[in-house]
């Protein structure tokens, strides 16, 4: 199983230790995401990240999209079938979505794929809910479960 984390507050006043968790997770401004597996250690890290970031466990498909959309790989170039081809195992990127929505891959495993999603800050007059409460209270912070899959289709 794979985790999308998107950061949806900045770091301003916050601790050292929330900082160095969040370059971690590779999560360095608002708006920006990446794909972690499911783990301990990561489970620790969005734990303690989690006022001012929103996780929750994402398909295949919303994978893909990503990937399509979103993706890039060193040098700004897009990610389409042939360069996952030429710098993985993977014949194309809906193999290594599937592969990734399963836990059997992560993005290391592209040579040159950044590991982060420059995301659009949510379209609808919803937007994040509010970025100072739990997303089990009408915010936008937090596990948010199958539900990330809708917010990220709002931000690309």
């Amino acid at each position: 199983m794979t985790y999308l984390v998107i950061r949806a507050r900045s770091d301003r006043g916050v601790t050292k230790k929330i900082k160095d968790t969040m370059m971690m997770l590779n999560l360095t401004r608002v708006n920006h995401a990446t794909l972690v597996p499911e783990t301990v250690t990561y489970l620790g890290m969005l734990k303690k990240s989690k006022d001012y970031v929103t996780w929750g466990e994402v398909d295949a498909e919303t994978i893909e999209t990503l990937l399509k959309e979103r993706g890039r790989m060193v040098g700004d170039k897009p990610v389409d079938d042939a360069t996952i081809k030429a710098s993985s195992k993977y014949k194309t990127v809906a193999a290594f979505s599937k592969a990734m929505a399963a836990g059997e891959a992560t993005m290391k495993d592209v040579d040159g794929l950044k590991p982060i999603f420059r995301l659009h800050p949510p379209r609808g007059s919803k937007g994040w809910g509010g970025i100072k409460r739990s997303y089990t209270v009408g915010g936008a912070l937090g596990f948010r479960g199958e539900a990330i899959s809708d917010l990220a289709g709002r931000m690309l």
